[in-house]
C-alpha cells in the first residue's frame, strides 16, 4: 500500500444558479492574456446542451481518455506511442478554433469618435481578436446554447442523449435543463499525462495537482487531443499549453480556488483525499464501465483507519494533511453520506471532480397528480419518474448506471422531507432516514454539510507544514553529512532539528508577519515561539 494525498473538489449542483461568476473571475486571474482570449479553465455548460468545446464528449470523435486492449490493459484511445509519432507534426483529432469559437471584441472607438448629429444609428462590428477582422456572422460561443437559448439547433448533437438513445422535447413546458461547472478533473489516472511527448505535463506528487512546465512543452497539443474533458489548451501566440491550475498557489496557503471563493451558490467543496496509487491502474482498468464507480471508490483510504494514518506517515505526508483528510468534507460526502459521483468514470482517468446530481423539482409534479407529494413515502416512489430522467443523470455520472444516480438522489430526498418536519416545528420521522439506509442524526448532519455549511466546513484544506520537507529525509549522503545531519542543515536548527518542526507545530502562537521588512536575520515571535533547551 503507497498512500497518497490529493485534493479534491466536490460541486452540488443543486444549487448552482448559472450566474458564471466562477466563470468570470477565473477568467480574470488566469486567462485574461493575450493568447487566452477563448480560453475557459473553468466553465459552466447548460445541460442538455453540447458544452464547450462543441460535442467534448463525444469520444468516438475526438478519441481522448483510456480504453482496454485485447489483454485487458490500459492504452490511450487516440494510440499508443508509434501512433502519436507518426501523428506528431499533424493531429487530425484536435478541436478547431470553430469548435472553441472565434474571440471577438467590438469596435467601441466608433462608438466613441461618431460626430453629434449623424443621421444613422452607429454600430460597433464584431472584429476577431485572432486576426483583427471583422467577423460577418458569429454562429457560437462558449455560453452559446446558455439556457437552453440555442438548444433548437444543438441539442440533438448532445452525447449524452445519443449515448443513453434519449429523446428530450423541446417545449418549455416540457424541458428540462441544469447547470453543470466544469474545470480540469486533475485524475488519478491523467491521459493528458501520458500524452504528452515532451514530458511537459505532470501530476504534482504532494497534492495531485496537474501542471503544465511551461519551458519544457514543445506545443505538441497531444495533450489537448487526450484529455477526454479539453480542457487543455493551446496558447497561440506563446506556442504553450495551459490548463487549470486548481489556484495551486492559494491552496498552498490554506485558500481555496478562486471559482469556489467566488461561487455565489457556495456550491463548491474543497478537501483532501487519501487513496492507495497500487491500485489505481488496476482500477482504472476494471473490464465493465458500469463499475468504475464502485472501483475508483475502492482506491481511496479511510483516513480514520490507523493502519492507514500509519502508512501516511511512513509515506512522509504531513500530519496537517492527515487531519485534513480526517475533517474533510470531500470524504463524507463520498462515503459517509454517499450523495457524490464523478463525471464520466468510463473514460478511465479516475477524475478528482466529482458532483451531487441535482433533485428536480419534483413536489410540484406530484402534487399535480392529486398526490401528497410531501409524503415521504410518495416522494421517494416519485424519483424515479421526475422531470430530469436518471438516465440522463446516470449517462454522465455513472457510465450509464441508474442506480447510484438513484440512490443519491432518494437520499437527497429524504434529506429534505426530514428537515421539513424539523423546521416546522414537528417531530422528526426516523422512519424517513431508514428508507434511504441513514438515520436521522446523519440526515441532520448532511443537511448542515449542504445547506448551511460555513466557509471553513466546505473548504478544508491543510496550509504549508513545518514538518520535514518530503523527500528530504531520504537524500543520499551529501558533503559527507547523514541524511538526518542534511535534513537539520536544510532547516538550520541543529541537533534534534525533526523534533523541534514538531514541537514549533504544535506551540505556534500564530500571527501576521510583513515579509518586505522582515529581518533576514531575525526570528518573529508570532511566527515561531521560542525553542527548547
Amino acid at each position: 500500500m503507497k498512500v497518497m494525498a490529493q485534493i479534491a473538489m466536490i460541486m452540488n449542483l443543486d444549487k448552482c444558479i448559472g450566474c458564471h461568476t466562477c466563470s468570470v473571475t477565473c477568467k480574470q486571474a488566469w486567462t485574461n492574456r493575450e493568447g487566452t482570449e477563448y480560453i475557459w479553465f473553468n466553465n459552466v455548460e447548460t445541460r442538455p446542451g453540447v458544452g464547450y468545446p462543441y460535442g467534448w464528449e463525444d469520444q468516438g470523435k475526438w478519441e481522448g481518455g483510456w480504453v482496454l486492449d485485447k489483454k485487458g490493459r490500459l492504452k490511450p484511445r487516440a494510440g499508443g506511442r508509434l501512433k502519436k509519432l507518426a501523428t506528431l507534426f499533424h493531429n487530425p483529432k484536435l478541436p478547431t478554433i470553430d469548435d472553441y469559437y472565434e474571440p471577438w471584441t467590438y469596435e467601441y472607438e466608433k462608438l466613441l469618435s461618431t460626430p453629434a448629429g449623424q443621421k444613422t444609428q452607429p454600430t460597433a462590428r464584431p472584429i476577431s481578436q485572432l486576426t483583427g477582422e471583422p467577423i460577418d456572422k458569429i454562429s457560437w460561443s462558449s455560453n452559446w446554447d446558455d439556457n437552453l437559448g440555442g438548444s433548437g439547433e444543438t441539442l440533438d448533437d448532445d452525447p449524452v442523449l445519443r449515448q443513453m438513445n434519449l429523446e428530450v422535447k423541446k417545449e418549455i413546458e416540457d424541458a428540462f435543463m441544469f447547470y453543470l461547472p466544469r474545470i480540469c478533473e486533475h485524475c488519478l489516472n491523467p491521459t493528458c499525462v501520458s500524452s504528452c511527448p515532451s514530458g511537459a505535463m505532470y501530476k504534482r506528487a504532494e497534492d495531485g495537482i496537474v501542471l503544465v512546465d511551461q519551458d519544457r512543452c514543445r506545443g505538441w497539443r497531444m495533450c489537448v487531443s487526450g484529455c477526454p474533458y479539453k480542457k487543455v489548451y493551446f496558447n497561440h501566440k506563446t506556442g504553450k499549453a495551459e490548463k487549470c491550475t486548481l489556484c495551486y498557489p492559494r491552496i498552498e496557503v490554506g485558500q481555496p480556488t478562486v471559482c469556489s471563493e467566488t461561487c455565489v451558490g457556495r456550491l463548491r467543496y474543497l478537501g483532501v483525499l487519501l487513496y492507495d496509487a497500487d491500485k489505481v491502474a488496476e482500477a482504472a482498468a476494471t473490464p465493465d464501465v458500469k463499475d468504475l464507480y464502485e472501483a475508483q471508490k475502492g482506491v481511496f483510504l479511510d483516513p480514520h483507519d490507523p493502519k492507514v494514518v500509519e502508512a501516511a506517515i511512513a509515506e512522509n505526508i504531513p500530519h496537517s494533511w492527515i487531519e485534513a483528510a480526517q475533517n474533510s468534507p470531500i470524504w463524507d460526502l463520498i462515503f459517509r453520506y454517499e450523495v457524490a459521483v464523478p463525471l464520466h468514470p468510463e473514460y478511465r482517468t479516475l477524475p478528482m471532480v466529482w458532483y451531487i446530481p441535482p433533485l428536480s423539482p419534483v413536489v410540484d409534479r406530484v402534487t399535480a397528480t392529486g398526490n401528497d407529494g410531501e409524503d415521504h413515502k410518495v416522494l421517494l416512489t416519485a424519483i424515479s419518474t421526475m422531470r430530469i430522467p436518471l438516465d440522463y443523470l446516470a449517462g454522465l455520472f455513472t457510465a450509464g448506471d441508474p442506480a447510484p444516480v438513484e440512490k443519491v438522489l432518494r437520499r437527497l430526498a429524504a434529506m429534505r422531507s426530514y428537515m421539513r418536519d424539523i423546521n416546522l416545528g414537528q417531530a422528526p420521522q426516523e422512519e424517513i432516514a431508514r428508507a434511504v439506509g441513514m438515520t436521522g442524526a446523519d440526515l441532520e448532519s448532511m443537511y448542515r454539510l449542504l445547506g448551511i455549511a460555513k466557509y471553513d466546513d466546505r473548504y478544508v484544506i491543510p496550509t504549508a507544514s513545518p514538518e520535514t520537507p518530503r523527500g528530504i529525509a531520504s537524500l543520499p549522503d551529501f558533503g559527507g553529512m547523514s541524511p538526518a545531519n542534511t535534513v537539520q542543515e536544510f532547516h538550520g536548527l541543529g541537533p534534534g532539528a525533526p523534533e523541534a518542526c514538531h514541537h514549533e507545530a504544535e506551540n505556534s502562537q500564530g500571527g501576521k508577519v510583513s515579509l518586505a521588512t522582515w529581518d533576514i536575520g531575525g526570528r518573529p515571535d508570532s511566527m515561531f515561539p521560542a525553542r527548547r533547551g
